[in-house]
């Protein structure tokens, strides 16, 4: 049996980046105002963000029911879409650029576990997503990515690794399908 005494769980006291005041009323406030179904507006929560220091842009839309770990390690660019029940687990700092969309059910994940230490020890690494991402229903970008700019990850699918501009991924682990063109005609 492994001795678990040596568990280092000191991360949580030093770089959460808030006061436990904070993170207590950031706690009531995403239960409140995010994850409440019946709270449909975006004008309020882009507002409540911008208070617990998310750098929020213009024209954002924030869906009923999304989860937001630590809105003070979040940024979110101008005219960019958060999906009802997208879940943002932001243990480090997340960047979303400018027209990304992350739709229903997405999850963005800035933590994981060593297995390979008995200790079992919290590894965070932060996401970006560059301008004009969409990260599809229910998909999950895993610690540490960045996904470039204009890159799609569809539906149900894992990102495990970078994703590169301008290109459609699929599948567990996500890898590359096709390149994402667009049409001229309007």
């Amino acid at each position: 049996m492994t001795d678990l005494s040596s568990y280092n769980n000191s991360w949580y006291k030093k770089e959460i980046g808030a006061s436990r005041l904070k993170q207590v009323c950031w706690y009531f406030t995403n239960i409140v105002f995010f994850l409440n179904p019946l709270i449909p507006g975006s004008s309020v929560k882009r507002t409540l963000l911008r208070w617990f220091g998310a750098k929020i842009g213009k024209g954002v839309v924030i869906k009923p029911a999304v989860n937001i770990k630590y809105p003070w390690k979040l940024r979110i660019g101008d005219h960019s879409w958060i999906g009802e029940k997208v879940w943002i687990d932001n243990l480090a700092d997340i960047s979303i650029g400018d027209h990304v969309c992350i739709s229903q059910g997405a999850m963005l994940l800035t933590g994981n576990h060593d297995y390979t230490k008995p200790t079992f020890d919290l590894v965070v690494k932060g996401i970006v997503l560059e301008n004009g991402v969409w990260i599809g229903a229910r998909a999950l970008v895993c610690p540490g990515l960045r996904c470039h700019t204009h890159a799609v990850l569809s539906a149900l699918s894992v990102a495990t690794k970078d994703l590169e501009a301008y290109t459609i991924y699929q599948g567990n682990p996500a890898v590359p399908v096709r390149q994402r063109t667009f049409s001229t005609s309007l």
